[in-house]
């Protein structure tokens, strides 16, 4: 098999940008040398080797199988967005995603299958077809170099790594280890600190990031006490499948996000990373999405790196449409704010955000609002005790859910890239200003164009 088998691109363009290094085809293949038995980014650093002595891959897995281990120099295990599979498949991309927040560490294969609708025969063929491995092994390889990036770059003990990373004992996790990566954890993790106080750990991403612009956004539109927003962090707590903790983040000279962490259970932090990444569109290729938008937005004199500014979760986002239905941001966040304060959860001092079952069970009287509003919020708090997995398309049978407030959790909540808020105020004035920009031209990263007429407007 060759690259072409799992990519578009050839072997001839994976030898060019290798040459270059070029940043543009980071983590879209992977290089491996046959005479040191390591897989490299396309910009490592590392002498040049000759190209007899190369091999391409299209992903981790697929040099991991062949018997190459990562290296410790570029770290193949650090490319923003590196596991993320972006074929045509709808149903190979919902099964990787699921597999990536550790679907197979609760149900066995024939479970997991039954789940998406096909069985596990149909889904051992897709991943093969599609990524070369078989879904166990993906799994495990996601494991391994999951735990392999908290190696390089937290602060938890290895034992944790190991729970974190979903194996259930050390001695597992150090078997796995050793026989897939031919290292040990304690190879990795040598001269490095380790057991703080604080969790640690670093994101990268591809620059540009204007941060700036990020916590701009979110400082306007803060909830008091489960958000801290500085001059240079953004800081909250978060709920995630019955887990509690919080995270501080904060960008280095180094295209990463230094992330400050504690969560009860140390099991959901594979989670919480995604979340994170999420939330600061961490794995966007700004400057792919810029290149296309610059023709219809470039008008507006926006600054460079403007990314999605995500919330925590859809349910988060849709309080937060609701309560912000024709009323001015500032408004709504008094109202947001007063509906946490009475309704959040607080646990030795840390409050976190309402869930829905809080809300059902509340009188919403104390909302300054008309009761059809207060009776919204009710009715979407018991359709996500029941659908909390449904998507925010599916809102539209709730009285009083609009389109506004399904593309704002779509914008926001799941962070989707081209949702073009047409019908937004600012959004139209912008559009009146400059034929240009509409949600065809902008497509297919109409969520980009909708922050550039935002921020023009700010």
């Amino acid at each position: 098999m060759t690259i072409a088998d799992f990519s578009d691109l050839t072997d001839k363009q994976c030898r060019s940008a290798r040459i270059a290094r070029d940043r543009r085809f980071d983590g879209r293949f992977y290089v491996a040398v046959k005479t040191t038995g390591i897989f490299c980014r396309p910009i490592c650093p590392a002498t040049t080797p000759r190209e007899e002595n190369v091999q391409y891959f299209a992903n981790q897995a697929l040099a991991l199988k062949a018997g190459y281990r990562p290296c410790l120099r570029c770290r193949p295990d650090s490319v923003p967005g590196s596991w993320a599979w972006q074929g045509s498949e709808t149903t190979l991309r919902k099964a990787v995603r699921l597999i990536e927040q550790g679907a197979l560490q609760e149900d066995d294969l024939a479970t997991f299958a039954e789940k998406l609708g096909i069985t596990d025969r149909y889904l051992r063929k897709l991943f093969i077809t599609g990524l070369g491995v078989a879904p166990k092994q993906y799994a495990q390889y996601h494991q391994l170099m999951f735990a392999k990036q908290l190696l390089h770059s937290s602060t938890m003990s290895i034992a944790d790594i190991g729970i974190a990373s979903g194996f259930n004992s050390v001695r597992r996790f150090n078997d796995a280890f050793r026989k897939i990566l031919k290292l040990t954890p304690g190879d990795i993790r040598k001269n490095r600190d380790a057991g703080t106080a604080v969790n640690k750990l670093t994101l990268a991403f591809r620059p540009p990031l204007n941060w700036e612009h990020m916590l701009n956004f979110y400082r306007l539109r803060t909830i008091h006490g489960i958000e801290d927003v500085g001059e240079s962090h953004y800081q909250r707590t978060f709920t995630l499948n019955n887990a509690k903790g919080w995270f501080r983040a904060e960008p280095t000279d180094k295209n990463t996000l230094n992330v400050e962490f504690n969560i009860d259970d140390v099991r959901q932090l594979r989670n919480v990373v995604i979340q994170i990444r999420r939330m600061f569109d961490l794995d966007a290729d700004i400057t792919v999405i810029e290149h296309h938008l610059e023709p219809t937005t470039g008008q507006l004199g926006n600054s460079s790196g403007i990314r999605i500014p995500g919330v925590w979760s859809s349910w988060e986002a849709g309080l937060r449409a609701i309560l912000g239905q024709q009323i001015s941001v500032k408004a709504a966040i008094t109202q947001l704010n007063r509906f946490v304060d009475q309704l959040g959860c607080r646990e030795a001092g840390v409050l976190y955000f309402p869930d829905p079952a809080t809300v059902v069970n509340s009188d919403l009287s104390f909302l300054k609002m008309p009761q059809t509003r207060r009776d919204t919020i009710t009715r979407f708090a018991k359709y996500m005790i029941a659908h909390s997995d449904n998507h925010p398309s599916d809102w539209s049978i709730i009285k009083g859910i609009g389109p506004w407030t399904i593309s704002y959790a779509r914008l926001r909540g799941l962070s989707e890239p081209d949702c073009f808020l047409g019908t937004d105020l600012v959004v139209r004035k912008a559009m009146s200003a400059n034929a240009a920009i509409n949600k065809e031209t902008t497509s297919p990263w109409g969520s980009y164009a909708t922050f550039h007429c935002w921020n023009s407007q700010s």
